[in-house]
This record gives structure tokens, sequence and C-alpha cells, in this order.
């Protein structure tokens, strides 16, 4: 229990052990086996309190208080009571200072898994890859900065899946993301249906918190719902949407290397607009550095909120004087008889 500081102001220095514990009115019961003594003294010679032997041992305690000598046996009960007094208490001491995570966004992802996404154009240390594996690798670093973030995975392709429900456990999302394979949801690709499964997992959350990034390499030619629709179901729940049109400009490569750029497969413009519609924003990136450009970008639209006000928590204390209240009062038990 805090001391109110008008109160702590007028406590002697040696007081103020006072404020460390939890229950201090539990102190009260100290004069109990006085009082216990002298209740059935007053009125008729019967006794107005019957106890058992063990609370008898307060009576005793209360003979002593009033007025026979005070023996060792006596007096190492009245620390044991004293002891439990203050156990009862429950002191309670200041540990070290804890910053407690603050929770921030509420953050989808969902990745294209479609056929497109095995095209091998992509650069990684000097190494080529295929689309897939270097949207991994560049999603990996980026949840790596989302710590104090609730988020969650879906792939889509012809179909939309949940991979990984909103969690602030990333390594999971990390390892599900690892696992995700092209083709796991089919060969084409359902924008609408990934932008309205998200929206549905968002849904929940705090407003203002919802957030969805989502990854495609090409035109959404399948799913239920058009790309348009889902956007305007984004933007009625209150989700924003980043899109990220990704992938090289079309055309063949042979070992890696781009020989004749065709016409760029991505629908940008719908990418554009289900952003624009949803208060986000659309971005392009045709290597692996500007993937990783962008999502140094999404890192700054959309910050880790910063961590909350360092609390010290109060360790309990009582273990130790409820200890050595059973210890003397064991002690006091192997006592000899003409000792108390």
């Amino acid at each position: 229990m805090q001391i109110p500081e008008h109160w702590a102001a007028w406590l002697p220095s040696w007081l103020a052990w006072l404020d460390t514990l939890a229950w201090p009115w539990m102190l009260a019961a100290l004069p109990l086996p006085v009082l216990m003594h002298w209740w059935p003294q007053r009125g008729a010679t019967a006794a107005a309190l019957r106890v058992p032997y063990a609370a008898a041992q307060l009576q005793a305690l209360g003979v002593a208080a009033g007025g026979r000598s005070l023996g060792l046996g006596r007096l190492v009960l009245w620390l044991a009571w004293a002891c439990l007094c203050v156990a009862a208490a429950r002191p309670q001491q200041l540990g070290e200072a804890v910053t407690p995570p603050q929770q921030g966004r509420q953050m989808m992802l969902a990745v294209d898994v479609s056929g497109s996404m095995s095209e091998a154009d992509m650069l990684l240390g000097h190494q080529v890859v295929d689309r897939l594996t270097a949207a991994k690798a560049v999603l990996a670093d980026f949840l790596d900065r989302r710590a104090g973030d609730r988020v969650g995975l879906l792939i889509f392709g012809e179909r939309a899946y949940t991979l990984t429900p909103l969690t602030g456990d990333l390594a999971s999302v990390r390892l599900q993301l690892g696992d995700s394979v092209v083709g796991l949801a089919g060969r084409e690709t359902a924008i609408g249906d990934a932008i309205a499964l998200a929206v549905k997992r968002l849904r929940e959350q705090p407003q203002g918190q919802r957030v969805l990034i989502l990854l495609t390499d090409g035109v959404s030619n399948a799913g239920v719902l058009e790309p348009l629709r889902a956007a305007e179901l984004a933007k009625a729940e209150g989700v924003r949407v980043y899109t990220v049109a990704f992938g090289g400009d079309g055309g063949f490569s042979l070992f890696g290397v781009q020989i004749a750029p065709g016409e760029d497969p991505v629908d940008e413009a719908t990418l554009q607009k289900i952003a624009t519609l949803t208060g986000g924003r659309a971005f392009r990136a045709r290597n692996t550095d500007e993937l990783a450009g962008i999502y140094a970008e999404l890192q700054r639209l959309e910050p880790v909120a910063s961590a909350g006000p360092a609390v010290r928590p109060r360790i309990e204390r009582y273990a130790w004087p409820l200890a050595l209240s059973l210890l003397l009062a064991g002690l006091a038990w192997l006592l000899p008889r003409r000792w108390a």
C-alpha cells in the first residue's frame, strides 16, 4: 500500500518501512495476546472466551504482559507472534524497472503464391532466385522489425488461406512464411478474395490499427470477389491496404538475365486504386533491392508504437517473516518449561 505523500512527510524516518507493507492494518493484531488475557477478567468468574490449546499460547503471552516476569520462552513466543503479524501485513520489495511492450499495429500480410511467383528473375546475394524466395527474405527482415505488433499471414493464389492468425509470436509467422511454396493455394491469382479474408481477420481489432500489406506479381484472374469491391469493404471496415506490385518487366530470361522485356504483367492501375481507396499506398518493385526499400518505407508509414512507461513490480517478501515465525514457535515449544 502506498502511503500518501502528505502523510509520509509526517512519519519519522524509522517508520518509512510501513510503505513496503501491502496490508499494514494487519499490524493491529500485535496486541491481541494482551486483549485475550484481559477480556475474561471482566465480569463473572466464568471464562468469557474459550480457546483451544494453540490459541491459549496467546493468553500465555498476555499473562506475561500483564505483570508476570517475561521468561525466555514467552519472549520467543512474542517474537514469533510479531513475525506472524508482519507476514500477514505482506511486506513487499520493489523490483528492477521493467518496460512493458506496448501493443502496436494489427497487421495482416497477404503473399501471392500463384504460379507466376516461381519466375526466377530476382537476385538475392548475387544468386538468381525465384520471386517467392526473394519476397520471403525481405519479409523475414521486415518481421524482425515489427516487435510489438500483432501480425497475421495469409497466402493466396486461386484461393486465399490464413496460415497464421493475428499473433505477437512473430517467430511462428516467419516459420509459416518459410514453409509456403508456389502453387500451395492454386496457380491463378485471386486478389479480391485475399483482401476480403484479411478484412474478416482485422474487423474485430481496434480502429486505426488495421493494416493489410498485399504483395502480388500478377493480375486478378480468379476468385469470387472483384478487387475493387473488396477494397470498398476494406474502406468500410477501416483497413488501410498497402499494395506491392512485385516482379520483372515480363519477357524471358536466360540464366537469370532478362533478354527481351515485354509488357508488364502486373495490374498496377488496379493496385493503385485499391491503395488510394483505403488510405494506403501503392508500390512497385522490380528487384529485391527495391522490395527491401518498400518495406523500409512501410516501416516508416506504420511505425511500431514506442515502449510503454517503465514500471517497478512489487515482489512479495512475506515468506521470510512467516518462516521465522514458524522457526521461533518451534523453538519455544522445544524450550524447557522452567524457561517459560
